[in-house]
């Protein structure tokens, strides 16, 4: 089989297949700037793309429909953690992704980001077809989602508006410890209780968290609280939400937090896996 290397994109040219990497998005801080006239909130964000990553591979269909199919590579096996659950397949990022590229292709997604888990997994998925597609348009990824534009280049990056303005950082080598909670949380809820509780006066003073979601989605999904503790617990560390969650993650090495072979915690009779991963540099 002859194959080579593509930026994070395997070819395969026998078979016409194309092997490509959707790293995941870690948000290392977040911060609320506002509201746009049409609901969208402005976000002043600091992103990195992680070793995390799913797998597409993709074979091109120029003269039949877009076909998807999509398999988990959980810790553990589905159902010993949590089900695969990524809705239908005509709302999905990556048959969108297809769509505003104009190009049909047979799609075989391997999911090892989990859905509602606040680390783009959608976005890096969608991104990684625009890279196959050879599309840099910053408009089509932002079309798609917010998170997208960033995820179309990866690394590390300050993300400022709703998240199609992208301002590339030096890359740096770091290392995290993620807890992946057996359940996800709804993005758009988390964004409206952020409203409510800024409308009542309830949020947190402004700087006196990393991620300023953090009290909104605590506050949409009360079980994140005994995660969080578990995670401080275990590591001595302070958590930090992943986005809007369901991720906390505490950076450093996994050893170095006295985590050593561990890979679950359990609370309330559930367990979560623990995931130790890096940054990964720019260019999927």
């Amino acid at each position: 089989m002859a194959t080579g290397d593509l930026g994070g994109i395997v070819s395969d040219q026998r078979a016409t297949r194309e092997v490509c990497t959707a790293p995941a998005k870690l948000t290392v801080s977040l911060r609320v700037t506002g509201v746009r006239d049409d609901g969208y909130h402005l976000l002043d964000a600091e992103m990195v793309t992680l070793g995390l990553a799913d797998t597409l591979e993709i074979t091109p269909a120029p003269d039949g429909p877009a076909a998807l199919e999509v398999v988990a590579d959980w810790p553990g096996g589905v159902g010993v953690w949590r089900e695969l659950s990524v809705g239908p397949v005509g709302d999905n990022l990556v048959t969108r992704a297809l769509a505003a590229t104009g190009r049909s292709a047979g799609v075989r997604l391997v999911k090892r980001i989990p859905p509602g888990a606040g680390l783009g997994g959608g976005s890096a998925d969608a991104a990684a077809v625009l890279r196959w597609a050879g599309c840099a348009d910053p408009g089509v990824a932002a079309g798609l989602g917010a998170d997208v534009p960033f995820c179309l280049g990866g690394g590390r990056a300050r993300v400022t508006g709703i998240g199609e303005v992208v301002e590339p950082l030096p890359y740096e080598d770091r290392s995290f410890v993620l807890l992946l909670p057996p359940f996800g949380v709804d993005t758009v809820a988390v964004y409206r209780a952020y409203d409510r509780l800024a409308a009542d006066g309830r949020l947190p003073p402004p700087g006196t968290a990393v991620n300023d979601l953090e009290a909104a989605a605590l506050h949409v999904e009360p079980r994140l609280a005994g995660w969080f503790r578990a995670l401080a617990e275990a590591t001595g560390r302070t958590p930090r939400l992943a986005g809007s969650g369901s991720t906390w993650f505490v950076e450093g090495d996994a050893a170095a937090l006295g985590l050593g072979g561990r890979k679950w915690l359990e609370v309330d009779g559930q367990r979560a896996p623990l995931v130790a991963t890096g940054t990964s540099p720019p260019g999927g």
